[in-house]
């Protein structure tokens, strides 16, 4: 006869789908869960880790250490194994959620004597720190490898002007080595590559210019400058970890903690981190296969572009599992309706038939089904709303955010409970369709029907008044600096508070830009422009009393309320630390202090998510702050091919070095070592490797969009678009241009929508 807690297990098992289950049914070794969008991987999980719990007993001395890759979704697991131990009525404890490198630090400060990290003595970089130290570490290899760096200087047709010399400097030293150093160093460091390993890759490459070589530069100088300000990185943390399990003793010590290790998100694991977590998951004393369950999805693996995560790690995991028979799949997914389902799989495969990512395969093959019969999870597979899949070709931007506007509003007031999202490329566009869809002139806006919008990008800009403020008044203490001038404008083009225009050549020659003499050329209008507004702060410096400079910047940037709040928040704190009579001296190294140890992020105690997926409300987000969220309707605007996939882009001010990006070559040389493809390529390999790869991404970013609808999903393309959203007035009417729709738009509506007038219809019939 059972006891009640097998039957409490039962009853939760049975609320696992099949894939779930096998998860679920765990006990011992190494298995590979692969799982589609709306499989349900995070509840899989949480439930598995309750029951492994309620079937091992551990002792106190073991746990089950349970790994994610942010803080929110750490959060979130932790709160759900929890709940799930409550309903077994089993103690709350024997687990931890962490995230990587949360753990990674806590093995390695346990530890000093190994790791050498001391937490007393060492500080974790910020990203502004980070940023004045590989502009440092630039600077130093510039003053090391003078006939190197004035080898680039000269690349391509150059004139010998003295004002194209101070430009390409400008280019070189601010933008294109930096990046150069941060990419290269960070792939490099998470791939377990010294500096002195990256000089040795260097030589296997025959290039007229040795871009692994500068890297190699510029990383050996980056660690000296950490050693010596005593500052790690997130990378610095997985090494020294990992350096204190390549010591016997210690790693015995670690390994008899932990019961076994489950690993969420698995295909954007890098070799370092996976080494960490099988190094914690072996059962070295018994001689057993390490107690290592890893569960992910390779097709949304997105994160690429940002770390050197790659979604081939976690399919080589895959393929292996499957050969001792430890692969399984999680292929239900009851999130969408099944039209929605239907489209995802028809785009995956077609855009594998396509060759549109060259070399590439963006997706491993594997198809969505919806979930079967009966199924124990609540609301599986909805009814689609209308078609289920609607795409339209709008004339521009404009009729897109009308029509948008208009099928919102018709949705939400048929259905005050749910809850609608539109997913952007970039945070530009989601700031466009905010104010247009606020705007007055209206005749349908939301706001008059009670829907909340929510612009998640424009509310995360408030973080970056500090930063701002730093820049700007940088700027007004050195305004001769082409630096800082530099800096102050890409501001001002970015806050859309000047035109926009090449920023690289108005700050090469500050003096001749703020104050043009007679004999000086004309500048155009946009120019002029820029200089009064410059002009204008640098009068405030002499006119306003210190005190009130943030205040008059913040107003001059046209802030928002809450930036305002934040801007007079930092405004109060400098007044504290510099009594007396404040100066430009005193207040500078104060604020980069300020910057460097606190983040002034807002207050809100509300859970983060919960804010996106609110009942009647309109959430604006990025396709990547989307994955792993939901909503009833979700509207994907401004698909273009120049976008999705689009292709690596030289900046017009970079292109005398060739037309391939330093940093991308280097990233394409350090994963092709990586994943032992030899030769390495040279430079015009290296970056059509870097370009498809990039578009290999898009694709999966666009899947990932395209999977977190229920009920609706809308899609569309201008005829007119923007060249370029970062240049992008709307209400200075910048010119549009005709924009040809992302390659897979098409297909999609011969398969699934059969003679739909797609040109400007805003409300479909239903079905």
């Amino acid at each position: 006869m059972a006891t009640d807690l097998e039957q409490r297990i039962a009853e939760l098992r049975a609320s696992l789908r099949p894939g779930q289950q096998e998860l679920a049914d765990w006990q011992a070794g190494p298995l590979a869960i692969s799982a589609v969008p709306g499989a349900g991987k995070s509840y899989g999980m949480a439930v598995a880790a309750a029951i492994t719990l309620a079937r091992q007993n551990l002792n106190r001395a073991q746990q089950l250490v349970i790994v994610t890759f942010t803080r929110s979704a750490a959060a979130h697991l932790k709160q759900q194994v929890r709940k799930h131990l409550r309903a077994l009525q089993l103690p709350l404890g024997g687990f931890t959620v962490q995230t990587l490198h949360g753990l990674a630090l806590n093995i390695a400060s346990r530890h000093p004597q190994l790791s050498g990290i001391h937490l007393e003595q060492v500080t974790l970089i910020t990203p502004n720190r980070h940023h004045r130290l590989l502009r440092q570490c630039v600077e130093q290899w510039v003053a090391d490898y003078p006939q190197i760096y004035q080898e680039l200087l000269v690349r391509g047709a150059f004139d010998g002007e003295e004002t194209e010399r101070l430009r390409r400097q400008s280019v070189l030293r601010s933008d294109c080595l930096p990046e150069l150093a941060a990419i290269a160093i960070r792939e490099a460091k998470s791939s377990g590559l010294s500096p002195q390993q990256l000089y040795a890759l260097a030589e296997q490459v025959q290039d007229e210019v040795s871009v692994l070589a500068i890297a190699a530069g510029l990383y050996e100088r980056y660690q000296r400058l950490l050693q010596s300000h005593q500052l790690i990185d997130y990378d610095d943390m997985i090494l020294a970890a990992l350096q204190v399990l390549d010591n016997p003793s210690a790693r015995q010590v670690w390994q008899k903690q932990v019961f076994a290790v489950f690993e969420d998100e698995a295909q954007d694991s890098t070799p370092l981190q996976f080494r960490l977590l099988d190094g914690l998951a072996s059962q070295e004393a018994s001689k057993a296969a390490p107690n290592l369950v890893r569960v992910g999805d390779p097709n949304q693996a997105i994160n690429s572009t940002f770390t050197p995560a790659d979604p081939i790690f976690f399919r080589d995991f895959c393929r292996q599992s499957q050969v001792q028979n430890r692969l399984a799949t999680m292929t239900q997914a009851g999130r969408s309706s099944a039209i929605i389902i239907e489209a995802a799989n028809f785009m995956l495969d077609w855009i594998n038939q396509s060759q549109l990512a060259g070399q590439e395969q963006p997706f491993q093959p594997q198809a969505i089904q919806t979930v079967a019969n009966h199924d124990p999870q609540a609301n599986a597979n909805p009814a689609h709303e209308g078609r289920g899949l609607e795409i339209y070709t709008p004339e521009d931007v404009y009729q897109t955010a009308d029509l948008i506007g208009q099928r919102v509003c018709q949705l939400l007031n048929d259905y005050p409970d749910a809850n609608a999202a539109i997913l952007v490329r970039e945070n530009k566009q989601g700031s466009f369709l905010a104010e247009r869809l606020n705007h007055p002139d209206q005749t349908v806006t939301p706001a008059a029907h009670g829907i909340d919008i929510l612009d998640v990008g424009g509310g995360s800009r408030q973080t970056q008044v500090p930063f701002e403020m730093l820049t700007i008044l940088q700027f007004l203490a050195r305004p001769h600096s082409p630096n800082t001038l530099k800096a102050a404008l890409q501001i001002f083009v970015d806050r859309q508070l000047i035109p926009a225009q090449e920023v690289h050549l108005l700050a090469s020659q500050p003096e001749t830009f703020l104050y043009p003499g007679p004999l000086d050329p004309p500048r155009s209008e946009k120019v002029q422009e820029a200089r009064s507004f410059c002009c204008k702060l640098l009068r405030s410096r002499w006119e306003l009393p210190h005190y009130r400079l943030i205040s008059f910047l913040a107003l001059s940037l046209k802030y928002n309320p809450a930036e305002l709040a934040t801007a007079d928040k930092l405004a109060a704190r400098l007044a504290q630390q510099t009594p007396g009579a404040p100066s430009m001296t005193t207040t500078l190294p104060i604020l980069q202090e300020l910057i460097s140890s606190e983040r002034f992020d807002p207050v809100d105690v509300e859970d983060i998510e919960s804010q996106y997926l609110r009942p009647h409300q309109l959430t604006i987000i990025t396709m990547h702050k989307a994955k792993g969220l939901d909503w009833d309707f979700v509207f994907l605007p401004f698909l273009h091919a120049r976008i999705i996939p689009g292709e690596l882009r030289i900046p017009a001010a970079s292109q005398f070095l060739g037309p391939f990006s330093l940093a991308e070559v280097a990233r394409a040389q350090i994963r092709a070592h990586v994943h032992q493809q030899f030769p390495l390529p040279n430079m015009e390999k290296a970056w059509q490797r870097a370009s498809d790869l990039k578009s290999a991404e898009e694709f999966r970013l666009l899947y990932v969009a395209m999977t977190r609808a229920k009920r609706l999903l809308w899609m569309s393309a201008a005829k007119q678009a923007p060249y370029n959203w970062n240049w992008f007035d709307w209400q200075r009417q910048t010119k549009l241009d005709k924009q040809p729709p992302c390659p897979v738009l098409k297909p999609l509506q011969a398969q699934f929508l059969h003679g739909q007038n797609t040109s400007s219809s805003p409300m479909p019939s239903r079905f």
